[in-house]
């Protein structure tokens, strides 16, 4: 059985870089969408494909999908570690959805809410579970699938690749058919269209490139919010004709975008009150204040305060009216003079630290940059 491909990344609409990243190397495909730190998203998303990158399927002697996983591990390892050893990239990570095609099945291996669907005689599949709070609120029965596509939250993550030393990862194989079409994508598609949105492009254009420009184009007509990253596999009975879309067995991994439009201000994903908020609205739901608090008391972060830099004591989160988190040290930094930096233009949203210690490095590099602006600006 062989396939073809079409693959699409694009910086979106409202994105000051793109850190999204893929991987097209037959026979494994992957999507990754990178998050947080100073400049740490796009270096996320890289490193942990490029871990998986060397992944054979050859050797592994017939159980491809613990050894997928394995890799993943592996690359939450990688992450982890590079983001501890720079500071610039303290708190980065990553979300992964790999598909590893095997004769007539396909295992997925999968952390975080980028996507994998099947389009089979006409109608789509999810084939992943998002690890967002409004998707294990849904699971709870808290909330409706309705009111999760609205919620205010919907994108925070309960689990990403390379901010905790461990990770599970879900792994599943699948059945392939003749004609199936599968898709990988990040959330800057999802979080646009609909999945009857998506279901209508992947059905009515046969070209796998064709249809993954064309599923860019409409998450960018729909407001392109986030960075969007898209890549369409055809099982074929035979190869396939010369065409335009790139051969699935010489992908490469995308560069991160250079892109840097000044008036666009937002930081990766800070304005998704970081990965580990999620973690403590879940624990108040299930677990009570005790734990959360606990937990909280464990967590700093920098960002604003009556108009300076600050460094935080917990989460920056509020949970029932409630804050989970108090001033612990003000600085003389302008936080005006500070968003105008373009790496610390998300301070406002909170940058995370694992200690006093981490979040007074960040300040530190706050004042040498506005230091070095100072200088350059004569």
């Amino acid at each position: 059985m062989t396939v073809r491909s079409g693959v699409r990344t694009d910086i979106g609409r409202a994105r000051a870089r793109n850190e999204d990243a893929y991987l097209v190397r037959d026979p494994l495909f992957a999507v990754a969408d990178g998050m947080g730190g100073h400049r740490g998203g796009n270096v996320a998303s890289k490193v942990a494909l490029e871990t998986i990158r060397a992944f054979d399927a050859g050797g592994t002697d017939g159980d491809s999908a613990s050894e997928l996983v394995k890799d993943i591990r592996t690359a939450n390892q990688t992450v982890l570690a590079r983001g501890e050893a720079d500071r610039d990239l303290r708190g980065m990570g990553t979300t992964i959805t790999a598909l590893l095609l095997q004769g007539e099945h396909a295992t997925i291996a999968h952390v975080g809410d980028s996507r994998a669907y099947r389009l089979r005689d006409g109608g789509l599949e999810q084939l992943t579970q998002d690890h967002t709070l409004v998707h294990q609120l849904v699971e709870e029965g808290r909330i409706t699938a309705d009111q999760a596509g609205r919620h205010p939250q919907r994108s925070i993550l309960t689990r990403a690749v390379g901010v905790e030393p461990s990770v599970d990862v879900d792994a599943s194989t699948i059945e392939l058919r003749l004609g199936d079409r599968l898709l990988l994508c990040t959330d800057g598609l999802t979080g646009m269209l609909s999945d009857d949105a998506i279901r209508e492009v992947l059905a009515s254009e046969e070209d796998p490139q064709r249809a993954s420009d064309r599923l860019v184009e409409a998450a960018n007509a729909a407001g392109g919010d986030d960075n969007i990253t898209v890549v369409v596999i055809d099982v074929l009975e035979a190869s396939p004709a010369p065409e335009t879309a790139k051969p699935a067995g010489t992908g490469t991994m995308a560069p991160p975008a250079v892109s840097t439009p000044a008036e666009v201000r937002q930081p990766r994903r800070w304005r998704r009150a970081a990965i580990l908020t999620a973690a403590i609205v879940v624990a108040l739901l299930v677990a009570g204040w005790v734990g959360v608090h606990a937990y909280a008391n464990g967590q700093w972060y920098v960002a604003t305060s009556n108009g300076r830099v600050a460094i935080y004591h917990g989460i920056p989160a509020r949970v029932l009216g409630v804050h989970l988190s108090h001033v612990a040290a003000t600085t003389d930094l302008s936080a005006a003079a500070a968003e105008q930096l373009e790496p610390w233009a998300g301070i406002h949203d909170g940058i995370t630290a694992t200690s006093f210690g981490r979040a007074q490095a960040i300040v530190d590099q706050i004042r040498a940059d506005l230091a070095a602006a100072s200088v350059a600006g004569g």
